[in-house]
């Protein structure tokens, strides 16, 4: 056969959909609906569209619908003006006649701004399916919305669906670097190019403004908190002000981190003390300089006065001192200061899981009025398992914002099946009994001082790899933070369900297994690297394997060494008021649950407590032996995955199937590692034999100490 030039081109075209599937297109696949019966009802269902707007989001919703309906239901479908049967409607409040009805009216008239419906309605004698929302970006939620169902294969007769962001800020943290390395990032490079912007657009950051958009998110901080001042110099506000404008149709504000110091370093002062009044005049220069280029700017996200990182205390001044005098910059212009409470200072503290409450809880209510504070879930570090942070419950006059981590820096990193919408649900739903029982962790973060400043982050595990995520798994992270971003109380198995269908299959054996290795894979994490209420045992820099032999660090909290405290006699941290007494942080209730052992979760046990390999636990073992059997049960159950995936070989895509095949072989081989070096090294302390029927670990502790892996990605660059 002669190709012709014509002919060679359509078949490069064509290529995509020829070959199998790489994970690129995440859970926006728009493939044609199998199922003969339900396309044949779809088709009938929607037979035209009519979309009442123009404007720039407008034509978003437009150029998504195009693509997906013609995918899912095999055809092109009409855009029409006038009104038929069978018709799809897409309309904002107050743009066309549908929002003249009364009753139409009333539904739109309690939608929040960003809130949307989709109903069957009668419009003038005909039925249609109508999408409205209170401005254009509802509205391209719910169209959104609308398509999900379709992709699940869901009933779209007699629809009544209105559905509301709980929270108003729901944002991506990107711990990005300039030169496009990325902070515990294990999907590649950075996707902002910046040498090339702000000429060059990727077509990956169209992508990128799409899948936020379709999971609610609508803020992104571009760069790392550990931040450098040049994001800040004007060449750089036009490379942000371009992405800013590809995002803004999509709803997505962008944020940038704000280096203390950049008084200093960018504007040639001695200081940057924040009383300073030309410090102040400096910071509210550049914040005008910002919105001149980007007038939705959302403002700064700061980490200061942490590892490292210049603050305000480097001038003998507060957190609120130095959060006020960039939110004074910001307050003109609408825009809001993001102050990360990860902090720890120069000297070791008794507990370092005591030492953000102790910072901020005094600096309650002296916040200016559009600065958050945002919290990590867990006192420590994005850990496999943490109690809630206590300064959940005890700021109630300042705005608190949680930080999750998507990216897996403590849960095995790129390379293991971890669902973390489980994790996080278990946080929501952790009663801080702040006033009283009911007060859950999502309910705090409902109850802002000022009702549009509430919101949750997620540190970003995107980059350049081609399914965005490194391992396809890590796509269901992100989903299911966009996911519980608008809803804090949906359920995470309900969000893994959802993923299941949109990427791999509606088929209910596919979608079953998956949900249940998914729901599964968190407690399976937690066995073989953290069980029984350890933490922070990783190795040093990396954080890529287990290190809880290391004593070495500079800093006494640095090492695992300082949170398992484990020696011939026992192991844990006592956190009980014989200890650190970092259970006072909790309300009362919290603080009677895990002060007595007898009412300490296992789960959490060797977090607050301190005890004996001998001691017995409710199971009638010995905490030495209910330790090496979570341990097993950890490694078990990652092979029990590697099986049930095994068993899904025919019914999903092949390039999918490989890419979770191999990643879980090598999370097999990693969760042995973590098992026999932590036993190896619990064994070299306490001098206990195994359990009966314990696998006894491959090789001595010295061999396990050996490794190292000097290239392991996400190491933090030292500048």
């Amino acid at each position: 056969m002669k190709l012709t030039i014509t002919s060679f081109a359509l078949f490069w075209l064509l290529l995509p959909n020829l070959r199998a599937d790489d994970g690129y297109r995440l859970w926006l696949k728009y493939d044609k609906i199998t199922n003969a019966s339900i396309l044949t009802s779809y088709q009938q269902q929607i037979q035209s569209v009519w979309l009442s707007g123009n404007n720039p989001t407008d034509q978003v919703i437009q150029k998504e619908l195009d693509v997906a309906l013609s995918g899912l239901l095999d055809r092109k479908i009409p855009w029409r003006k006038e009104l038929e049967n069978h018709q799809l409607i897409i309309t904002t409040k107050g743009i066309g006649s549908f929002a003249a009805d009364q009753g139409l009216r009333t539904m739109t008239d309690r939608l929040s701004p960003e809130g949307f419906f989709i109903r069957q309605v009668t419009l003038e004698g005909k039925s249609v399916i109508l999408v409205m929302g209170n401005d254009p970006v509802g509205t391209l939620y719910g169209v959104f919305h609308f398509l999900r169902l379709i992709q699940m294969q869901q009933d779209i007769r007699d629809l009544a669906i209105e559905e509301h962001p709980r929270l108003k800020i729901r944002m991506l943290d990107h711990w990005d670097n300039l030169d496009r390395t990325v902070e515990r990032g294990y999907a590649g490079f950075s996707i902002w190019d910046w040498h090339r912007l702000p000429d060059y657009m990727d077509p990956r950051y169209l992508d990128y403004a799409r899948a936020n958009a379709s999971i609610g998110i609508n803020g992104a901080a571009l760069t790392n908190v550990n931040a450098n001042h040049l994001i800040l110099r004007p060449d750089y506000l036009d490379k942000v002000k371009a992405l800013a404008d590809l995002f803004r149709p999509y709803g997505i504000k962008v944020y940038l981190t704000a280096r203390f110091s950049a008084p200093v370093e960018l504007g040639n002062l001695e200081t940057a003390d924040p009383l300073d009044p030309r410090v102040q005049q400096w910071w509210k220069n550049k914040v005008t300089e910002i919105y001149t280029r980007i007038p939705d700017f959302g403002g700064f996200l700061v980490k200061a006065n942490s590892e490292g990182q210049p603050g305000p205390q480097n001038y003998h001044r507060s957190h609120a001192e130095g959060a006020n005098l960039l939110a004074d910059a910001l307050a003109p212009h609408g825009g809001i200061v993001i102050w990360r409470a990860f902090v720890y200072s120069n000297e070791t503290p008794d507990d370092r899981a005591k030492q953000a409450y102790q910072e901020f809880v005094p600096l309650d209510g002296s916040f200016r009025p559009n600065v958050m504070i945002q919290v990590k879930n867990g006192p420590i570090d994005f850990q496999p398992r943490e109690p809630f942070h206590p300064l959940f419950g005890a700021m109630p006059n300042t705005p608190l914002m949680m930080e999750f981590q998507i990216t897996q820096e403590y849960l095995g990193q790129g390379t293991h099946l971890v669902y973390l919408g489980s994790m996080w649900q278990e946080v929501l739903k952790s009663d801080t009994y702040a006033h009283g029982a009911g007060s859950t962790v999502t309910q705090t973060l409902k109850e802002s001082p000022d009702s549009q400043l509430t919101g949750m982050a997620g540190v970003a595990n995107i980059g350049t790899d081609r399914n965005w995520t490194g391992h396809l798994f890590g796509q269901a992270n992100w989903y299911a933070f966009g996911r519980l971003c608008w809803d804090p109380d949906r359920s995470a198995d309900a969000i893994a369900g959802e993923w299941i269908r949109q990427t791999f299959s509606n088929q209910s054996l596919v979608v079953a297994t998956i949900q249940q290795m998914m729901m599964a894979s968190r407690e399976y994490c937690v066995d073989y690297m953290t069980p029984l209420g350890l933490a922070h045992l990783m190795a040093t820099g990396h954080h890529y394997g287990p290190g809880p032999w290391v004593n070495n660090l500079s800093r006494a909290d640095w090492n695992p060494t300082y949170y398992h405290r484990a020696d011939s006699a026992g192991i844990g941290f006592d956190r009980t008021a014989a200890g650190s007494n970092a259970l006072e942080q909790y309300a009362k209730p919290v603080r009677q649950l895990f002060e007595s052992r007898e009412t300490c979760p296992e789960a959490l046990l060797l977090w607050f407590h301190h005890l004996s390999w001998q001691d017995r636990l409710k199971s009638g073992q010995t905490l030495w032996e209910a330790l090496c059997h979570h341990y097993d049960l950890g490694v078990s159950g990652v092979k029990s995955l590697a099986d049930q995936w095994v068993g899904l070989h025919e019914l999903i895509d092949p390039e999918l199937y490989d890419h979770v095949r191999m990643m879980l072989n090598i999370q097999r081989k990693e969760s042995v590692w973590w098992r026999d070096a932590s036993l190896s090294y619990w064994q070299s302390v306490n001098g206990l034999d195994l359990p009966a029927g314990v696998t006894a670990p491959e090789f001595t502790l010295n061999y396990y100490k050996s490794l190292s892996f000097p290239y392991a990605p996400g190491i933090r660059p030292r500048w």
